[in-house]
C-alpha cells in the first residue's frame, strides 16, 4: 500500500491570513486535519452557509463530519477556553468526542500562566511584546524548563502536580511584586474544563498519525500565526513562542520530514501585523485605514486593530525559503478592489544601500523600496475563473509569482468558502 502524505498549510508572513477558511476548503481532500503549534491565541475564522465560527484550538477540519481532527503535541491547551469553544460547536450540531483526538504530550495553560503573562508584559514597560495575554509564552517557558503540566497529567495524580506548579508560579509573581490578582472564579471554570477534557480521546497522537500514514491516509497540517512570528526565524523578540514554520510540523506532530510533500504558503494581497514589533511596510495614512476597515482587520481572538501595509516581497521570499513553500495562496484580494494604485515592497534600503534579504535586526533606518501597479478597479467577487480576471489583477499576481519563483495556485476573493478560485 502506498504511504500517505502530510501537506502543510502555513501562514508565511505575520499570520491572520485566513488559514481557517482554506483548511475548511481543503479538508475534503484529506483524511486527517492536525494542529501542530500554538494555542488559543490563534483565531481561525470560517464563514459558510450564513454561519460564522472562530476556532482557537480545534482544527478547522472539524466541520467535515467524516474526518479525524488532531491537536498535536506541539500545541498548548487552556481547558476552560477549549471547553467553551467545543461546547459552542456541539451546540451548532457538531459532535466532537469521536472525531477530535488530543495529544497527551500537549501542554496545559494554567490560570497562573495568564497572570504571569500580564506580569511579564508589565515588567517590560515600553519594550512589551504585545501578547494576547492568554498565557502562551509562560506555558512554553515551563515546557522548555521541563516543569510544565501536560494533558496526560490529568489522568494521574493531577491535583498534586497542579498544586505544585501553581505554587511555583505564585512565588514568581510574589518575587515580581505582582500580587494584585484573583483567579478564584477563573480557576473554578478551569478545573471544570479539565474534567470536560477527560471526556475526549486523549492519546499518543504521534503514533496515531504515523499509523494513518502507513495505511495510505493523507494528513493536512494546519499552521497557526505566521513565519515572521516563529520563535527562531521571526522578528524576535516580537514573536510567538512556538515554531510556526514547516519544521514545526515535524516536531509538533511527530512526523518525519520525508513525509511532508506540499507546503502551501498563505499570504494576503496586502500585509497586516498585530502587536508590537518591526513592520517595515506599515501605512500610517488613509490607505492603511482603508485596508483595515474594508478588510475588517481586527483580531479574531482579541479584537485588536491590525497594522496594515503593502505586500512585502522581502519578507515573503524569506518565508518561502524557510518553509520550502511549493504553492502560494493569496487571500483577501477583493479588499483592494477600489484602489487606483497598488504598491509592492521589492527591497529594503538601509544606510543608503539596498538589500533583498531580510535582516537580523529591523531598525528605524530601514525603508522599503516600492514598485507601483495600477489597480483593477472592479469587484473581483464577480469572477469565478482566473482567466476572466482583469489584466491589471493578473499582472499583479504574475509579478509576485516571478519574483518569488512559486506559483499562486489559489486566490480568495471573499470570506465565504465558495469565493475561492483554484488555478
Amino acid at each position: 500500500m502506498k504511504k500517505g502524505k502530510v501537506d502543510a498549510l502555513l501562514g508565511i508572513v505575520f499570520g491572520d491570513e485566513g488559514k481557517g477558511k482554506v483548511v475548511d476548503v481543503f479538508t475534503p481532500e484529506y483524511d486527517v486535519v492536525a494542529r501542530f503549534a500554538g494555542g488559543p491565541n490563534a483565531g481561525h475564522t470560517i464563514i459558510f452557509e450564513g454561519q460564522k465560527f472562530v476556532l482557537r484550538s480545534i482544527p478547522s477540519g472539524i466541520f467535515a463530519k467524516d474526518k479525524v481532527n488532531i491537536i498535536g503535541n506541539g500545541c498548548v491547551i487552556a481547558p476552560d477556553l477549549f471547553m467553551a469553544e467545543a461546547k459552542e460547536l456541539e451546540a451548532a450540531g457538531y459532535d466532537l468526542k469521536e472525531r477530535l483526538h488530543i495529544s497527551k504530550r500537549a501542554h496545559l495553560i494554567l490560570p497562573t500562566h495568564r497572570v504571569l503573562d500580564r506580569a511579564y508584559e508589565a515588567a517590560k514597560g515600553k519594550a512589551k511584546v504585545g501578547t494576547t495575554g492568554k498565557g502562551i509564552g509562560p506555558t512554553y517557558s515551563d515546557k522548555a524548563a521541563r516543569i510544565g503540566l501536560r494533558v496526560g497529567d490529568i489522568l494521574d495524580r493531577f491535583e498534586e502536580k497542579y498544586a505544585a506548579l501553581k505554587a511555583r508560579h505564585e512565588q514568581i509573581l510574589k518575587d515580581l511584586h505582582y500580587t494584585d490578582y484573583d483567579i478564584t472564579d477563573e480557576e473554578k471554570l478551569w478545573l471544570e474544563g479539565v474534567e470536560y477534557l477527560r471526556g475526549f480521546h486523549l492519546t499518543d497522537t504521534e503514533i496515531e498519525i504515523n499509523r494513518y500514514l502507513k495505511e495510505g491516509k493523507n494528513v493536512l497540517a494546519e499552521g497557526a500565526q505566521g513565519t515572521m512570528l516563529d520563535i527562531d526565524h521571526g522578528t524576535y523578540p516580537f514573536v510567538s513562542s512556538s515554531n510556526t514554520t514547516s519544521g514545526g510540523v515535524c516536531t509538533g506532530l511527530g512526523v518525519g520530514p520525508t513525509d511532508i510533500r506540499e507546503v502551501f504558503g498563505i499570504f494576503k494581497a496586502y500585509s497586516t501585523r498585530v502587536g508590537s514589533g518591526p513592520f517595515p511596510v506599515e501605512l500610517f495614512d488613509e490607505t492603511g485605514d482603508t485596508l483595515r476597515e474594508v478588510g475588517h482587520e481586527y483580531g479574531a481572538v482579541t479584537g485588536r486593530n491590525r497594522r496594515c501595509g503593502w505586500v512585502d516581497l522581502v519578507a515573503l521570499k524569506y518565508a518561502i525559503m524557510i518553509n520550502g513553500v511549493t504553492q502560494l495562496i493569496m487571500m483577501k484580494s477583493d479588499v483592494m478592489n477600489d484602489f487606483e494604485t497598488i504598491r509592492v515592497a521589492t527591497e529594503y534600503e538601509v544606510g543608503g544601500k539596498r538589500t533583498s534579504y531580510f535582516p537580523y535586526e529591523v531598525g528605524d533606518d530601514l525603508k522599503p523600496v516600492y514598485r507601483e501597479f495600477p489597480g483593477w478597479k472592479c469587484d473581483l467577487r464577480a469572477f469565478t475563473r482566473y482567466e476572466d480576471f482583469p489584466a491589471e489583477f493578473k499582472a499583479y499576481v504574475e509579478f509576485i509569482e516571478r519574483e518569488t519563483g512559486v506559483p499562486v495556485k489559489i486566490i480568495s476573493v471573499g470570506p465565504d468558502r465558495g469565493e475561492t478560485i483554484v488555478r
